[in-house]
């Protein structure tokens, strides 16, 4: 689990006002647990303040990316979905039926990563990993 990051804090040390507006968004970007798009961030923001707008969401969260606070991701199909940054590094597999995303972690894929880009004459700056599939049907 990534521990929830001080993101209040981090825009008064950019300079950045803390509206009413922001807090609620960045109050529910250190709570949730999953990867919302700027649309649900909006639609929980909302049912705590109406006047919350759509593009609040996005200049906050906007704000938050360009300080590295939060990680966009355009995971293929869909809209660009959010979580926090930090934390121990993780993979992603999205369900193409219900578009969850679902972390996890594989020592033998970072061990096979390292390999190949020792095996080619490279260090590895960063990667990301990301499955797409559908659930098993049972029986």
């Amino acid at each position: 689990m990534i521990q929830k990051r001080d993101y209040e804090g981090e825009l008064k040390r950019a300079g950045v006002r803390l509206t009413k507006q922001r807090r609620i968004i960045v109050g529910i970007l250190g709570e949730t647990e999953d990867h919302p798009d700027a649309l649900e961030i909006f639609r929980r923001a909302s049912a705590l303040d109406p006047s919350i707008s759509l593009s609040t969401v996005y200049r906050t969260t906007k704000l938050l990316e360009g300080l590295g606070a939060i990680h966009r991701h355009a995971f293929e199909g869909g809209p660009s979905r959010f979580e926090q940054a930090g934390g121990d590094h993780h993979d992603h597999l999205i369900d193409l039926d219900t578009g969850d995303v679902i972390e996890f972690h594989s020592e033998r894929i970072e061990a096979l990563q390292a390999e190949i880009a020792e095996r080619l004459g490279y260090d590895i700056v960063h990667h990301r990993l990301e499955l797409y599939g559908r659930k098993r049907k049972s029986g």
